[in-house]
């Protein structure tokens, strides 16, 4: 049994940067430091201000938290490191609304950041046990092995199955693709926003049937940040009411032994993810019917379509049908990634959940006017790791009104960026950031050229 927290607790500002290509051009500290000042500036407070702090990456060395959160203050708050596979960010998400829920904290502050490598995941470790291996193993034993990335073969053997079990085709996870792509063409944080037919889909180079390049996710790097606050630290501050947003349900979940049945399906998580989207919903007060928008962990097509159809969105099976009638687009039931997802946002590890989370959040307040899903106040977010771990999150408008479209210029004027980040993907001043790192316990020495080099790419 999951227990909720005791006292509510809200997104009061979301940061983004661009997600690139992995190229080594980028230092994390970069990338945590302007997700960070994004954050800050978007939920109008200083460092001083937070309380507890989470960094949340995947590929580095132990306290790159502390080398990022130095860079605002040296307030001797405390600082989690968090690594979580690709679930890190809402990991610390979980881990904030924890503290904040449960009285340890009234703010608190989360960065995921990720400078990765070219190619295809791979173990960095190779004289010890691999914490995947077992599900490596249980894949040669029911599917045999070929020379295609490892995560390629598992969540494409999972497609295979869906094919086998309930009637999907090639076709339905190629246009889960296509739809992502298309999305990702009004996200102006998008690794890519290039726009593809089906057939440019199905033609493009085959990674592991019935996955071909266009329905795998990039590398990239990118940060991510998101303030998490107590209904005291928001009772303070009246004049933000309007911008937060309610972590209405939640839960982190682990494999069942279901895991090791030899389902293809079910080695990818599939009983995690309906355990943790259930308790969020159930939390929330929801039923998945009742969800209109959702960003889901599209690392591959063929994990979006099983997702679809753990989290409920479906009735079991029916997945692939969904897909077809466009019921995961506008003007169907539910609009899935309208972010474009991983497959074309781009997926820096410790970022990505905190990505979907600011995704969800702009939704909500309706600053996402130029792909805004209108008429809900709720949103489900779904972030998946192998090993496993997987977070489901409701989000609800503090208000519990509709969101409706609010002009960029609205949004100019309320937020502390001085512009829409929902729709432009712009910098900060130095007065700006001024204004927000600590005014008491500040050290040059711990930012060192990083702000220079930050706003030198805007």
């Amino acid at each position: 049994m999951v227990k909720g927290p005791k006292r509510p607790a809200y997104v009061l500002g979301v940061g983004l940067t661009k997600f690139i290509k992995p190229r080594g051009k980028v230092e994390y500290t970069e990338l945590g430091f302007e997700a960070g000042i994004k954050a800050l500036l978007d939920a109008q407070i200083s460092y001083d201000d937070v309380e507890q702090a989470i960094a949340c990456y995947v590929y580095g060395d132990s306290t790159c938290g502390q080398r990022v959160f130095y860079q605002f203050g040296m307030t001797s708050i405390p600082i989690y490191n968090v690594n979580n596979n690709c679930s890190t960010g809402s990991t610390g998400l979980n881990l904030a609304r924890t503290l904040v829920g449960n009285g340890a904290a009234d703010c608190v502050m989360v960065v995921g950041f990720e400078k990765m490598e070219r190619g295809s995941l791979g173990s960095k470790w190779k004289d010890r046990e691999d914490p995947t291996g077992t599900t490596a193993q249980m894949m040669v034993q029911t599917r045999g092995v070929t020379n295609a990335p490892g995560a390629a073969q598992m969540f494409g053997n999972a497609g295979r199955e869906y094919m086998e079990k309930y009637g999907a085709r090639s076709a339905d996870f190629a246009e889960i693709a296509r739809i992502n792509h298309e999305h990702s063409q009004r996200n102006p944080y998008s690794q890519f926003q290039d726009v593809y037919t089906l057939e440019d889909i199905l033609k493009s180079p085959m990674i592991h049937a019935p996955l071909t390049k266009l329905q795998c996710c990039p590398t990239s790097d990118g940060g991510a940040s998101a303030i998490i606050v107590s209904q005291d630290f928001l009772d303070a501050r009246p004049h933000l009411k309007d911008q937060a947003i309610l972590l209405a349900g939640q839960c982190l979940a682990t494999d069942a032994p279901s895991l090791f049945d030899r389902s293809s399906i079910n080695l990818m998580g599939f009983e995690m993810t309906q355990y943790a989207a259930k308790t969020a919903l159930e939390e929330a007060g929801l039923k998945a019917s009742d969800i209109r928008v959702c960003e889901l962990h599209d690392c591959f097509s063929a994990n979006e379509l099983i997702v679809i159809d753990a989290l409920g969105l479906c009735e079991p099976g029916k997945a692939h049908e969904m897909v077809r009638k466009g019921d995961i687009t506008y003007g169907g039931r539910c609009v899935i990634n309208p972010s474009g997802g991983l497959i074309s946002k781009g997926h820096p590890l410790g970022a990505s959940g905190i990505a979907q989370c600011a995704e969800l959040v702009w939704q909500l307040r309706g600053w996402a006017n130029n792909r805004l899903v209108g008429g809900v106040s709720a949103a489900l977010q779904h972030n998946l790791g192998l090993g496993g771990a997987v977070v489901c999150t409701v989000y609800k408008r503090a208000d519990g009104r509709e969101n409706q479209a609010i002009s960029s210029e609205q949004v100019a004027a309320q937020t502390g960026l001085g512009y829409n980040p929902a729709v432009e993907a712009k910098g900060f001043t130095h007065e700006q950031v001024d204004r927000v790192r600590s005014r008491k316990c500040r050290s040059e020495w711990a930012l060192a050229d990083t702000e220079k080099k930050v706003e030198a790419r805007f």
